[in-house]
This record gives structure tokens, C-alpha cells and sequence, in this order.
């Protein structure tokens, strides 16, 4: 219960820093289209997308449904006929893909704010094909695990690792196809500039919170979590 609720607490903080930031006083399920929002000194701000909004709602629901399983991951630790996989090598190559697609896209967010366009068509192709070199690695470290004996029925802890790891794939994968179309349309020549920022900003929103799940699922898979888990429970005591 500690951990759902750390969990939640940081999603909620996140929400409500970028929610203050933005200084949301409007209604925007009340309103089509982009929502404008107030300056500091009057004057209106840039319009904020309906679509951005619905993202970071979206991004909440999804972290509330992995802070739940990471919460029946260790709850179900405790059981007897628990105990753990090794991790394979290939976990850290895939992580390292991931940070690098993750900063791949942080690149052509910058470069499509300042419309440079020869920029930020390799940063998406990059961005997506580490994104996909992830996916795969993902794919063929489960090979490795299956070909050594660690199948999903063996134990709990390999029913997880596959549970998990497959949920955040899924994932992975719905992003990949906002992204290759987000990709297409950089190599367009009709394209309008607005949209395709707004896009790539998306992208780059939706890759960095998948690359903080990964982060989170890797230190538990690890091991490490558990020590900041105990030292939490320690504090809360």
C-alpha cells in the first residue's frame, strides 16, 4: 500500500506543478478546440491544446494502473514460492536505447519550435528507431529468459517480469505509431507547422513518461527498489 500511494503521490505532484504552471482556470471539457489560458500580466497566453490536456489525463491513468501493479508485485514478494529471475544483460543495452530515443525526441522538440526542419527530421528518425531497437531488444531478451528455463507459468516472479514488461511494450508500442506518423509528416511538404510542433511535443511528453515507467520497472526488476521501499516504510513508521 506504501508504494501505490508514493506512487500516486508523485503523479498527482507532477499534474498539479504542470497544472499550476499553466495557471488552468477554464473548463476545457466545456470548449472545443485549444484552451486559452491567462498570462501573468494580463495579456493571454498561448493557446494550450485540448489534445495536450487529454494527454497528461490519459498519462495519469496509466500511471495509476502501473503504481497497482507494482503494488501486487510486492505484495506478492512475500509469498513462499517467490523467488527471483536474473536480469538479463540485454536490459541495460535496451535502457540505454530508450534514454537515447527519449533524448532523440527532446532534440527535435527544440528543433521544430525553431523550425528547422533538416534538424529535426533526423532527430525523429533517430528517436524512432531507437524506440523500435528498444522493442525488439525487449522481444529477444524474453527469448533469452524462455531459452534458459524462465518461463511465465515457473513462477510468480517470471509471470511479472513478462506481465509488466508486456504492458509497458504495449505501450511502447501505441507511441511508436503516433510517432512514425508524426515522422511521415515531418518529410511532408504541405504540412502545417503548428501541428506538426504540436506532435512532436506530444511525442516527446508521451516518450519521457514511458522512459520513467521503464526506469522504475528496471530498478524492481533489479532489486534496488526494494531498499527504497524499506527505507520508505522506516520513515513512514
Amino acid at each position: 500500500m506504501n508504494v501505490i500511494l508514493v506512487f500516486l503521490a508523485a503523479v498527482a505532484a507532477i499534474i498539479i506543478w504542470w497544472l499550476s504552471g499553466q495557471r488552468l482556470t477554464s473548463k476545457p471539457w466545456l470548449e472545443t478546440g485549444s484552451v486559452r489560458l491567462p498570462a501573468h500580466d494580463g495579456a493571454d497566453r498561448p493557446a494550450v491544446p485540448a489534445v495536450k490536456i487529454g494527454l497528461f489525463v490519459f498519462l495519469g491513468v496509466v500511471g495509476a494502473l502501473f503504481s497497482l501493479a507494482v503494488s501486487a508485485y510486492f505484495m506478492r514478494m512475500a509469498s513462499a514460492d517467490w523467488w527471483g529471475m536474473p536480469i538479463p544483460r540485454l536490459l541495460w543495452v535496451n535502457t540505454a536505447a530508450l534514454a537515447l530515443s527519449s533524448a532523440a525526441l527532446q532534440w527535435a522538440k527544440r528543433e521544430a519550435r525553431h523550425g528547422r526542419m533538416e534538424a529535426l527530421r533526423p532527430a525523429l528518425v533517430t528517436g524512432l528507431a531507437l524506440a523500435v531497437f528498444f522493442l525488439v531488444g525487449q522481444i529477444q531478451a524474453w527469448r533469452e529468459l524462455t531459452a534458459a528455463g524462465y518461463v511465465l507459468a515457473d513462477n510468480p516472479a517470471n509471470s511479472f517480469f513478462y506481465m509488466l514488461t508486456g504492458l509497458h511494450g504495449l505501450h511502447i508500442f501505441g507511441g511508436l505509431a503516433v510517432l512514425t506518423h508524426t515522422t511521415v509528416k515531418a518529410f511532408s511538404t504541405d504540412v502545417a507547422p503548428e501541428r506538426l510542433r504540436l506532435s512532436v511535443d506530444l511525442s516527446t511528453i508521451y516518450s519521457h513518461f514511458m522512459l520513467a515507467v521503464w526506469l522504475l520497472l528496471f530498478a524492481l526488476f533489479a532489486g534496488w527498489a526494494n531498499d527504497f521501499v524499506d527505507l520508505c516504510r522506516t520513515l513512514l513508521k
